[in-house]
């Protein structure tokens, strides 16, 4: 059976983003379109984005986050950025443009209601039948995990920066 493949990436390791885009090169050298939408993270450069600016020809990047989510901090300011995603999100799960959607950091928008769980699961089960979506982000609602075809939990076991190591170009950015 050949059909669209909902995939998850979750939990609190790193590696998340990390293993889509993996997912988004391997697409991109079967020469398929691509769409990436980020909802949390800002317009960060990195060496992931300096690469796949050579594929301008078939990804698309939508970066909309407003940087990271925290519970201390006014949300609203989160709101509309998150609307305005989503919405770019809906059409691309709906139209013939892409073989792959990536949904970056999905989950918080969900955790912190920016968008509507219901919502959410519904766009995916209504998505175009031969399309291929990735969502990463912690904390994956029990809808996505339900509804997904794979999902992959990372789980951190050691991490430099809890040794005191800052985050280094080319390893982590």
């Amino acid at each position: 059976m050949n059909r669209g493949l909902l995939t998850v990436f979750t939990g609190k390791g790193k590696g998340k983003t990390t293993a889509a885009l993996g997912m988004a090169v391997r697409a991109l050298g079967h020469g398929w379109k691509v769409c990436l939408i980020q909802f949390v993270k800002g317009t960060w450069k990195t060496g992931e984005w300096e690469a796949l600016k050579r594929f301008e020809d078939l990804m698309v990047v939508h970066v909309k986050g407003k940087g990271f989510i925290h519970d201390d901090r006014d949300i609203e300011r989160d709101r509309g950025p998150a609307r305005e995603a989503w919405n770019l999100a809906k059409r691309a799960l709906i139209t013939d443009d892409y073989r792959l959607v990536i949904l970056d950091e999905l989950t918080y928008l969900l955790k912190y209601k920016l968008i509507e769980e219901r919502e959410v699961c519904g766009a995916l089960l209504n998505r175009r039948e031969d399309l291929h979506v990735v969502i990463t982000g912690r904390e994956a609602p029990g809808c996505l995990i339900e509804m997904a075809d794979m999902v992959t939990e990372m789980k951190e076991v050691k991490h430099p920066m809890t040794q005191g190591i800052k985050a280094q170009r080319g390893i982590e950015f």
